[in-house]
């Protein structure tokens, strides 16, 4: 049986293994991203996770032997048994910039990568 809904996501995701923490309130996790896009990351679920969905967190995605990083505000989207789903709400200009470079260099396709933008300030 063929599912024939139309692909809803207007942001594609780059597979990404790069090391991660989450923030709730005041715990940290470290953890690992498995991909990430303009609009949201999925990351690995850490052990003893239990933060209930829609909840506000913070992600730092550590590139470069940690130099620098994307930092996003989000909120936990769903929960699967080994990942969890976050949606961007906020990201600073300059983790904004080391994403978009990421994208780009993944994409390929500088006319996508613009219509990803577009999507994004809709």
């Amino acid at each position: 049986m063929s599912d024939n809904t139309p692909e809803k996501r207007r942001f594609h995701r780059i597979e990404f293994d790069a090391p991660c923490e989450l923030h709730w309130q005041d715990q940290v996790w470290e953890t690992q991203v498995l991909d990430i896009s303009l609009k949201g990351v999925l990351v690995v679920r850490p052990d003893a996770w239990d933060v209930p969905l829609k909840e506000p967190c913070e992600v730092v995605v550590h590139l470069n032997d940690n130099e620098t990083g994307i930092v996003m505000a989000v909120a936990l989207r769903h929960i699967e048994p080994h990942r969890l789903g976050f949606k961007c709400e906020y990201i600073d200009l300059e983790s904004a910039s080391h994403l978009k470079r990421l994208v780009e260099l993944n994409l390929g396709d500088q006319a996508l990568l613009e219509r990803e933008f577009a999507h994004l300030i809709e």
